[in-house]
């Protein structure tokens, strides 16, 4: 896989890595999997509000818009 990235990019992701003392690999797989992880718990909440949500709709047509 080739990641094309401009300039400023590049350099960003230079100063990351420098920072956290890790390869520029790396940053990019832990970007990667923190954005996964953070896709699958909005998932997840979706579901459960999905869920809940209907359960409680009376009471919060009784509360009004918020």
């Amino acid at each position: 896989m080739t990641l094309r990235l401009s300039d400023e990019e590049n350099r960003q992701l230079d100063e990351l890595a420098a920072a956290e003392g890790r390869s520029k690999q790396e940053i990019v797989r832990l970007a990667l999997a923190e954005r996964w992880a953070r896709l699958q718990k909005e998932e997840q909440l979706g579901e459960v509000l999905g869920r809940v949500l209907p359960r409680y709709q009376g009471l919060l047509d009784r509360f009004g818009p918020a």
